[in-house]
């Protein structure tokens, strides 16, 4: 940064312009005009959400499919607590986000002033760091170690409070230095002797299976994870966050295990004797009752938080640091297993489990066979709800950032917005939301942001009129008394999309969605494709020890 003389609000910009920041999603406020007169000639590009959360979800998705640091922004009050949901969805998840929030002046903090609100104690609990900016000089520092903290380590949203008479204030300002962040020195590469362990374990064992996190994704280990299973031959399963870890194509891939995981998945876990488990916090989703999980198995985890082992489950060989760096040595110690049965076995599984074929009618699953025939390199963003756990089972995404959805936090309106940012993040691929008609309906303002911004996102609404994963729940656990989870409603979603400046098609039939789909890769603009669902089907059941469950017909 050149020197002079410039605003706190000048001197913010110009560090996100070094650090390499190109876009920002945000929403303009009171105490945030500074910082939007700052960004007039910048060359960073401003996308107006609609609404600050989804601003947050935007900066997500961007950040997931880019590995950069998304940024969103937005004014004091009620403008910083509409961001805490998508902050809290970045938390749980380990994105990488800075949320930027204007504040009343230092002089009006603690008067109840208009639009006061305790932005750094609200969020405390869902940022990996927080700051509350006193004074002008402090901006650049604080930016560069806020964007140190999100992108090391374990990732997670960081939060910076700027008041408006900060951002107002005049500092000189000079080459800024690289600092060193006292106390902050994430382990990454892994203690030699425990990788020596692990890879003699795995050579002993004769049920070896490796389960693929979310780590994966946020350590870029893609090509690390294919090594290692080349070299070892040991099959996978993988949590809803691993989805596009490792190629779903391959033999040894036995697709997500857990609640909602395949039996096969889930088999080799209860029957595994070592299993490698990288960059997963083991939710409960996936592990159900602790009681159960992986009885016979000896776990090695790997994970780049020390806090996460042992947290859930018991470790039994605890490896601390990040995937890239421990996969390739694990891989030049381990020698190929000759687990042919053990292999087998599960493929036979797999054989007399399959997953469950659409019907005539369109169907989730028949859904996204299509979209993958149609559209075969795509980026995939889900929203929540059973349509998600029908994306991690029967989606085909190559491996990669191509797989985005809420795990952690499970925000029901995440879909539509983190694929706006998605797109924003890779505008030469294809970026596809699957979303139930419940969970898109939350953010559907959004379609205005991606026409405005020139983003053709290709969204596909699940239209069942009712909220699908709730009414399963109910359908099984409730006696079928379906209570708040009907629609009385049934909303037009083709209509909505074209009312609001995109394009929309209502489809009944698989034909009909395929000419749709043709029809939206060559618009120009944002397509909803409102999908009139008549297949009532429900994802698996979970499966627990030794008993295997048949999926629900």
């Amino acid at each position: 940064m050149k020197r002079g003389r410039i605003t706190g609000a000048k001197a913010l910009i110009k560090t996100l312009e070094s650090l390499g920041v190109d876009v920002i999603f945000g929403y303009p406020g009171g105490a945030n005009l500074p910082i939007y007169k700052a960004l007039r000639g910048s060359s960073i590009r401003h996308i107006l959400a609609h609404h600050e959360q989804g601003a947050a979800h935007m900066a997500d998705g961007y950040a997931r499919v880019t590995g950069k640091v998304g940024v969103c922004l937005a004014t004091s009050g009620p403008g910083a607590t509409n961001l805490v949901t998508g902050i809290a969805t970045a938390y749980m998840d380990s994105s990488p986000i800075v949320a930027i929030t204007g504040q009343v002046p230092t002089t009006m903090i603690g008067n109840d002033a208009f639009q006061e609100v305790d932005t750094t104690g609200i969020t405390i609990p869902v940022t990996k760091h927080n700051y509350l900016v006193q004074e002008a000089a402090e901006i650049v520092p604080v930016v560069r170690e806020a964007f140190f903290l999100a992108s090391t380590g374990r990732k997670g949203p960081v939060l910076i409070d700027i008041p408006k008479d900060v951002q107002n204030g005049e500092i000189s300002v000079g080459n800024e230095k690289k600092f060193s962040l006292e106390g902050y020195n994430p382990t990454i590469a892994g203690h030699p002797g425990q990788i020596k362990k692990a890879a003699a374990l795995l050579n002993r064992a004769e049920k070896p299976l490796i389960i693929a996190g979310g780590g994966i994704f946020h350590s870029d280990a893609f090509e690390e994870l294919a090594d290692f299973v080349k070299a070892s031959d040991i099959p996978l399963v993988h949590t809803l966050m691993g989805k596009s870890a490792f190629s779903n194509d391959d033999p040894l891939n036995f697709g997500m295990f857990g609640y909602h995981g395949k039996v096969a998945a889930n088999t080799a876990v209860t029957e595994a004797d070592c299993i490698l488990a990288v960059g997963t916090r083991f939710g409960d989703r996936s592990t159900w009752s602790l009681s159960t999980f992986a009885p016979h198995a000896k776990l090695i985890h790997v994970d780049i938080d020390p806090a996460e082992i042992s947290k859930n489950v018991e470790a039994y060989l605890p490896i601390v640091g990040d995937a890239k760096n421990i996969l390739p040595k694990l891989t030049a110690s381990i020698k190929k297993k000759n687990v042919r049965t053990w292999v087998e076995h599960l493929r036979q599984i797999a054989d007399s489990h399959p997953l469950r074929a659409s019907g005539s009618d369109l169907s989730v699953p028949g859904i996204l066979g299509i979209v993958d025939a149609v559209i075969p390199e795509h980026v995939l963003v889900t929203d929540v709800g059973r349509h998600q756990m029908f994306a991690a089972l029967y989606s085909s995404v190559p491996a990669g950032r191509t797989f985005v959805t809420s795990g952690g936090l499970g925000t029901m309106g995440f879909g539509l917005p983190a694929a706006v940012g998605a797109k924003a993040g890779v505008p030469d691929k294809a970026v596809v939301l699957i979303a139930g008609d419940g969970s898109f309906t939350m953010t559907n303002q959004e379609i205005a942001t991606a026409v405005s911004a020139d983003l053709p996102v290709i969204a596909l609404v699940m239209n069942d009129a009712s909220l699908g994963m709730i009414k399963q729940l109910q359908d099984e656990f409730y006696d079928k008394s379906f209570d708040a989870s009907l629609f009385d409603t049934f909303i037009r979603y083709d209509m909505l999309s074209q009312s609001l400046g995109g394009m929309g098609y209502r489809v009944e039939t698989a034909d009909e969605l395929k000419a749709a789909l043709g029809k939206a890769l060559q618009n120009k603009k944002i397509t909803v494709i409102d999908c009139i669902i008549k297949d009532d089907a429900h994802v698996y059941p979970m499966v627990t020890g030794d008993t295997l469950l048949d999926q629900v017909k």
